[in-house]
């Protein structure tokens, strides 16, 4: 149907943008501000064929035809049904169509408000710009011109105005019309207004918006101390490891989460559900930096537009690309083709770190644990902002440990990250020593609670007394408020309740407190003896030197070595010394009340026969005993080789010498006979042969401060060691000038060494002497010192012979140790005790701090229990490893004796145990071995962990001397973590079943 002239409105749906005219206008304003999609309606004359593009609202113009929107008014058509040639409107398509729609349609009518209407619903109001910022809420750009022609035209107050401004036109906020991305620089209230959701909405209702172009919405971002409206986003250039150069450009809000960037990168490179990534971000320097915690917002995570987020997906191997050198590519690829058992895998030694490979084996084998981490549960726990935590460091560093190592690909792994991470957070642990495994597995389970703690923010809470109240009432408010402040995944697993009961001696107050643990520290009964080994030194010269090992209370004094060693060699105490010898001197001389704890195992104890009426010291009326050291004559590096040195070697001795023979003669000759067994006397030649140097002085006697072929001065290379311990006098010098004035005078012989006063340390000390007519007198203790010529020594002196000794036949002697059940030390652990001076406990109704009596008891015992041997023993003077045999059961370990709690008797396995694991130590206290023995989890094989071997072995091989820190799980856990029914051949025990014979390995 043609029609001329057609002047009557028509309502059609929009496709194209134009400009509209001026100079036509609607006689009917009214219109539905609410219908979407807009209509426009169309006035004729048109003066040629013209197909009207349409604009989402406002109005357009053809050939100086006016068109304005009016929705809801007149009929409905499509663009493609209405078309205009020389002034007329031709519309046959679809006259239909028309004349239905006017037919089932009613028209709805609503009013577009005025303009002073408009001017304050945009402008003021709560949907106005006025409306102040809140997060999260969407504001929209508005191009500064068009809104200003928008101000003129509703200030105008003409509906009709030549100003109307037509649609919303935002062509000059953006740099092009593909990616509408905006113009650089743009400033507000310059280029551009902001306009709340509302009255951005009112305006596209009332003027639309440019065909094709899209809202420009931004968000109102909360940054510190402000809100405002985020008109740049953050645009973020995302890449793959595997693929550095092929970046996706993404836009990101300051406060969407890095969580938001992940997932974004993993559905752009179409990751996989079941792969776990991570990321980096490369900084202006060109270093990597990893975004550890996903929960921050991109601002608190500093990152910024163009800068680049590499996206890491893990191996199948458990590794991570970027934490492999370039080198071991092709390590690599061969351990990913290897395929062993998962858990199945050993930890390199990178030296004396067998205490770390020896926790971290049984802290992988803990069935629960190591399934929270391979099902990455881990990530959505990890705690970050934890001022007692590592920032979620030790949790990621072990977390990757176990994935190698139950990957399945590695035969061992090289713990070298986990090492740096352990001695970062815990300084102790820093360089290559030897630690305690214990040690490192409390720090370890600490440090992964804290990491994983899922209370963020930990609330004040007051430990409470029992006061009187219920145990079960106290203890379950302990419990609550332990959780309060400490939920995770190691609680759940290792803590457990315990009932500490003090008791005041003075006023019998009772203080019940429950406190949680993470493992037992259970002590080993300690037998009251102890084996120690000296060396007896006769008074007879032709005797040798006897080892002895004699059995002595562990509390007793060196008397009581004194009547041990009696017994064996039918010698009264009363004539013995004891005293500790060290580099040639004498380290210490005991005293008879002294106590044994100051002896170490490791102390070379010789123990002298000395005359029954022997003392030490200036004052003692009968023999004194003077302490012998031996020294040899070395030339010194000096430029004329006139300075000598002085080199102590051999044993020392403790000899009593009469008090009216204590002459220098009478002491050489004492002292020659002493040492008569391995010191040849000269034959009758050597003495013809005389020295002529010795005749010509007539000082040639030994005595002190005169060294006969060189100066007094000497050197001692050894280090100095303490002071004596031995009594006598103060060192109080004495000016005096020693040298005999009237010794008796007699043929002179050759002398093998002669004499020199020294101090403890074996160096000269010329105040200690004072001589007269009656022979030689101390003013403190005296030490002396035989010197030999490097000539008179190896001619007179037999070494071999001098360091001969012999062994008594108690040497063979060995204390027996009746093994001990593992019951016996958890009932040693839950008796009374008495605390010690060092830790009283502060009554609060005595007002002081008293040494109150202690018991703890056993209230709620964990899913897995550690168990902790105390066999290091430590004490003020000594230290000591206990090798006692304790007998632990491989199953069935039950702890319904011991807890105190009301027991559910439907329930026994709730206090069973099954043991998983074991930390094993080798050796003593100074040097040692760990290993572990461990069941796999998933073929409930043991297996012995040493390092980077790792071989099967029997349940009867795991029992030894050597178990330190033994892992149990119970048994109603075990059972929820076996496969479900229809698994054929579950596991008869726990987590270990019966192993498979296999060939026996010796590892006690």
């Amino acid at each position: 149907m043609a029609l001329k002239s057609y002047k009557a409105p028509l309502s059609f749906f929009p496709s194209g943008g134009f400009t509209p005219p001026i100079g036509h206008r609607d006689p009917r304003p009214e219109s539905d501000a609410r219908l979407a999609p807009p209509r426009v309606r169309v006035w004729g004359p048109f003066p040629r064929w013209q197909e009207p593009p349409g604009c989402l609202g406002g109005s357009v113009s053809v050939s100086g035809t006016r068109i304005r929107k009016w929705p809801l008014r007149g009929l409905f058509l499509s663009p493609a049904a209405v078309a205009v040639r020389r002034g007329r409107t031709v519309m046959a398509a679809v006259a239909a169509n028309v004349a239905a729609a006017a037919e089932d349609r009613e028209p709805q009518r609503e009013n577009v408000p005025g303009l002073e209407s408009q001017r304050r619903q945009i402008e003021n109001g709560e949907s106005g710009r006025e409306r102040p910022l809140r997060a999260g809420e969407s504001w929209f750009l508005v191009e500064q011109h068009w809104y200003k022609q928008w101000e003129v035209y509703v200030q105008g107050g003409d509906q009709d105005s030549s100003t109307f401004p037509g649609c919303i036109n935002n062509a000059d906020l953006f740099e092009d019309q593909v990616n509408w991305r905006l113009k650089k620089g743009l400033v507000e209230g310059e280029d551009y207004v902001l306009l709340p959701a509302a009255a951005w909405h009112y305006l596209v209702d009332w003027y639309g918006l440019e065909h094709g172009q899209p809202p420009i919405e931004r968000k109102v971002v909360e940054l510190p101390s402000v809100q405002k409206v985020e008109v740049y986003p953050v645009e973020l250039l995302l890449v793959r490891h595997s693929d550095m150069d092929t970046p996706h450009i993404a836009q990101f809000s300051h406060t969407d989460s890095v969580d938001l960037v992940l997932r974004t990168a993993r559905e752009q490179f179409l990751v996989s559900p079941q792969e776990e990534t991570r990321l980096w971000i490369k900084n202006a320097e060109g270093s990597f930096e990893r975004l550890c915690n996903t929960r921050v917002t991109l601002l608190d995570a500093a990152l910024k537009t163009g800068q680049v987020v590499i996206m890491e997906t893990r191996n199948k191997d458990g590794t991570w690309p970027s934490a492999q050198p370039q080198a071991v590519n092709t390590a690599l690829e061969e351990d990913e083709e290897f395929q062993g058992q998962p858990g199945i895998c050993g930890l390199t030694n990178l030296g004396n770190t067998c205490f770390m490979n020896s926790a971290l084996q049984c802290l992988s084998n803990v069935p629960q644990l190591t399934e929270y981490f391979l099902k990455n549960h881990y990530l959505e726990e990890l705690n970050f902002c934890n001022p007692l935590g590592m920032k979620g460091e030790i949790a990621e560093a072990y977390a990757d440990l176990v994935k190698q190592a139950w990957s399945g690909h590695h035969r061992s792994i090289v713990p070298h990250v986990f090492k740096t991470k352990v001695g970062h957070f815990a300084s102790q642990f820093l360089g290559y020593q030897q630690h305690d495994s214990q040690e490192l597995l409390s720090f370890l389970l600490d440090g992964l609670h804290e990491d994983l703690n899922r209370v963020k923010k930990k609330e004040y809470v007051e430990l409470c007394d029992a006061a009187g109240r219920p145990d079960q009432e106290v203890a379950q408010e302990a419990w609550q408020n332990h959780k309060r402040r400490n939920d995770s995944v190691i609680v759940d697993t290792f803590h457990g309740l315990f009932k500490s009961t003090l008791v005041c001696p003075d006023c019998g107050n009772v203080s019940v407190t429950f406190d949680p643990f993470c493992y037992l520290s259970v002590p080993l009964p300690v037998s009251h003896k102890r084996v120690m080994e000296v060396f007896f030194v006769s008074m007879d010269p032709r005797r040798k030197p006897e080892q002895h090992r004699l059995v002595v209370p562990k509390k007793g004094k060196i008397s009581d070595l004194c009547v041990a060693l009696a017994k064996h060699t039918g010698m009264s105490p009363e004539r013995m010394m004891v005293a500790d010898v060290f580099s040639h001197r004498f380290y210490k001389i005991y005293q008879l009340e002294e106590s044994l704890s100051s002896i170490l195992d490791r102390d070379d104890i010789f123990i002298y026969e000395v005359s029954g009426r022997s003392a030490i010291g200036e004052n003692s009326r009968e023999d004194v005993v003077l302490p012998i050291y031996l020294r040899e004559r070395t030339p010194a590096r000096d430029y004329n080789n006139s300075y000598y040195g002085l080199m102590l070697f051999g044993h020392p001795l403790l000899v009593s010498v009469p008090r009216d023979r204590l002459s220098w003669d009478a002491l050489y000759h004492i002292l020659l006979y002493r040492l008569s067994r391995y010191v040849t006397r000269p034959s009758s030649d050597d003495e013809d042969d005389g020295d002529e140097k010795d005749m010509e002085d007539k000082d040639s006697m030994p005595k002190p401060g005169h060294v006969a072929g060189g100066s007094s001065q000497d050197s001692g290379p050894e280090q100095a060691g303490p002071s004596s311990g031995v009594a006598g006098g103060s060192r109080a010098p004495v000016d005096s000038s020693p040298g005999p004035s009237h010794w008796p005078q007699r043929a002179r012989r050759k002398h093998l060494f002669t004499l020199q006063t020294v101090n403890s340390n074996g160096t000269s000390d010329r105040s200690t002497f004072n001589e007269d007519t009656h022979g030689v007198s101390f003013s403190s203790q005296p030490y002396i010192a035989i010197d030999w010529e490097p000539e008179m020594k190896k001619r007179y002196y037999d070494e071999v012979e001098a360091e001969g000794y012999v062994k008594h036949d108690c040497v063979g002697y060995v204390l027996k140790k009746a093994p001990v059940r593992l019951q016996e030390c958890i009932e040693l652990f839950t008796t009374v005790e008495t605390l010690e001076k060092e830790n009283p406990w502060y009554c609060p109704t005595c007002k002081q701090h008293q040494l109150a009596t202690k018991k703890l008891d056993l209230w709620m015992l964990p899913e897995t229990l550690i168990i902790h041997l105390k066999r290091f023993s430590y004490t003020k003077f000594s230290r000591e490893k206990l090798d006692t045999l304790v007998e632990f059961p491989i199953r069935d370990l039950d702890f319904s004796e011991f807890v105190i709690k009301p027991q559910n008797e439907s329930a026994p396995e709730l206090y069973k145990y099954d043991l998983i694991a074991v930390s094993n130590h080798y050796g003593g206290l100074r040097d040692g071995h760990y290993t572990t023995f461990a069941c796999n989890k998933d073929s409930g094989q043991w297996h012995y962990f040493d390092d980077n071997s790792v071989s099967p072995v029997t349940e009867n091989q795991i029992e030894s001397k050597a178990a330190y820190v033994l892992f149990y799980q119970r048994q109603d856990v075990a059972r929820r973590l076996q496969p479900q029914p229809g698994v054929a051949e579950p596991p008869a025990s726990p987590a270990c079943g019966p192993p498979p014979n296999s060939e026996f390995m010796d590892v006690n």
